[in-house]
């Protein structure tokens, strides 16, 4: 068998380890919480009062205009500087969430923006409210179109979360460093780390479009019963 090929199975379960217990749960929680930010963003741009409105296009602006390494670098290496000091997993967190919820919300903001006007004077003509309206009418037509576009954030954030290797967190890419230092085999193991950041990326992406056509369908039935 070739020295590079036994490499690779011998620091395979070491890769995966680092992608399942690290890289698969950074990439989860943040776009959970991501694109939670996001929503209250969106809302809060459309319907907010003006100091919201302008602190969301503020946030939006900073965080889509610079670069993601930039904000992890500030997050974990910076804001020390002013006594805020984070451990690698939650800075790497924090900066993954912001950076999504950024992003996220104009997704959101646009597709919520894309549902016709004549949606909500329906829903007002048959005597709901504002919350019943988003929640009944609007929110199930806006899901089924900002699915793809979300899924598409999604799958390229498992990629980003390679750059939580620059603030030590053992993710895979880190991982996949460390044994490359002691090894002297840079090319096999950051091959091995991309096949499996490719294996992932095709698992997750699979099982998005399942989830889109899943709630495809669910917003067209809620759509149609109102």
């Amino acid at each position: 068998m070739p020295d590079w090929l036994q490499l690779m199975i011998d620091s395979f379960p070491s890769l995966l380890y680092a992608g399942l217990v690290f890289t698969i749960p950074l990439t989860l929680l943040s776009f959970v919480l991501g694109l939670s930010l996001g929503f209250i963003t969106a809302l809060s741009r459309l319907y907010g009062a003006l100091p919201l409105v302008l602190l969301a296009r503020f946030y939006v602006w900073l965080f889509r205009g610079t670069p993601l390494l930039v904000q992890l670098f500030l997050i974990f290496y910076g804001l020390p500087k002013v006594g805020i000091v984070f451990d690698p997993f939650p800075a790497a967190l924090i900066g993954f969430t912001l950076n999504v919820g950024a992003y996220s919300s104009e997704i959101v903001r646009a597709v919520i923006e894309s549902v016709s006007r004549g949606q909500w004077e329906a829903a007002y003509s048959i005597g709901m409210n504002w919350t019943q309206a988003m929640r009944r009418i609007i929110l199930p037509q806006a899901t089924r179109i900002a699915v793809p576009p979300l899924s598409n954030t999604f799958i390229a954030l498992v990629k980003d979360t390679s750059l939580a290797a620059v603030l030590t967190v053992p993710e895979l890419f880190q991982a996949a460093q460390r044994i490359a230092s002691t090894t002297y085999e840079p090319l096999v193991m950051y091959t091995e780390a991309a096949l499996l950041y490719l294996l992932f990326s095709t698992v997750l992406s699979w099982g998005q479009t399942r989830l889109e056509q899943h709630y495809g369908r669910h917003a067209t039935h809620l759509g149609g019963q109102s």
